[in-house]
């Protein structure tokens, strides 16, 4: 199972930046896109951004200009970076490893058994 770990997680101000590392102990790289969702207070879970093995990218229209998603020096290696971060950013941000067949976009549950989820970093805007 290649079960990632995120870090990065802290309480910001708005108008602030963070930055989350995602380290996965096993990723097929042609067969997986990495991902990272978030799911907030009372909200559902929502894809953030996703990245494939040929270095595309994916960003949900909330977060498009402000975040950035990359791959490390490692492929198991993964970044979010977050800018002009919003109080509405406030969330659990998970990563997560997706098989490519997975169409992105798509209504989920995080942690639903199609990814190989990570447990999860919190982040906290506030004003």
């Amino acid at each position: 199972e290649a079960r990632p770990v995120e870090s990065g997680g802290d309480s910001v101000q708005v108008g602030g930046s963070l930055t989350l590392s995602c380290t996965a102990s096993e990723f097929t790289v042609d067969d997986s896109k990495m991902d990272w969702y978030r799911q907030g207070p009372g909200n559902e879970c929502e894809l953030v951004a996703s990245i494939g093995s040929d270095g595309s990218t994916y960003y949900a229209d909330s977060v498009k200009g402000r975040f950035t998603i990359s791959q490390g020096h490692t492929e198991n290696t993964v970044y979010l970076q977050m800018s002009s971060l919003k109080s509405e950013d406030t969330a659990v941000y998970y990563c997560a490893i997706t098989p490519v067949w997975v169409v992105t976009g798509m209504s989920r549950s995080c942690g639903d058994g199609l990814s190989d989820w990570g447990q999860g970093t919190q982040v906290t805007v506030s004003s």
